[in-house]
């Protein structure tokens, strides 16, 4: 880094070189500076994605055991109780609601699926489910998107960076 910030005429008068050759010279350090921090980030961003697998099977795992039991939504359609009961009224489990009434930001807490099926629900049943009103349903919803639109950009670079690592050969 220091060899690059250094004026071209000034190192290359120092190592008793041309300016050609030093400006070369400080290229060339620049391209290596350039691809350790594209390799750094595309270290960080491979760490995020093993990251969302593991939390994403974690999350699969425990939806996979209630599935199993009958759930309350079919319960209360089977048994006739009124349509005015939450859990009639929405597709969201107990658990997502709980979720979304108790964390400051439960976007970032629920998997995308869940994520999903929140976008997908009539704001005013997510604000009666939740005892909100629709202003604040509404901003939920907007805020899940957000987050689910900033996980699929992530997966599309993690994409992107394989397809271009695959054509590039390795170096020496």
């Amino acid at each position: 880094k220091v060899l690059i910030d250094v004026p071209c005429s000034d190192l290359a008068e120092e190592l008793a070189q041309s300016e050609t050759k030093i400006q070369v010279l400080q290229d060339t350090l620049q391209q290596v500076l350039d691809r350790r921090e594209e390799e750094r980030q595309s270290r960080q961003l491979l760490e995020l994605y093993l990251e969302a697998l593991k939390t994403e099977d974690s999350i699969l795992s425990k939806v996979a055991e209630p599935e199993a039991a009958p759930r309350k939504e079919m319960d209360v359609v089977d048994t006739g109780t009124s349509s005015t009961d939450t859990s009639a009224t929405t597709a969201l489990s107990d658990q997502v609601l709980a979720a979304l009434k108790e964390k400051a930001a439960p976007e970032l807490c629920l998997d995308s699926q869940d994520l999903e099926l929140v976008l997908k629900e009539d704001t005013a049943a997510l604000a009666s489910a939740l005892g909100w009103d629709k202003q604040k349903a509404g901003a939920l919803q907007e805020a899940c998107d957000q987050e689910l639109s900033k996980r699929l950009k992530q997966v599309q670079t993690l994409h992107s960076l394989r397809s271009t690592s695959k054509g590039k050969k390795t170096l020496p």
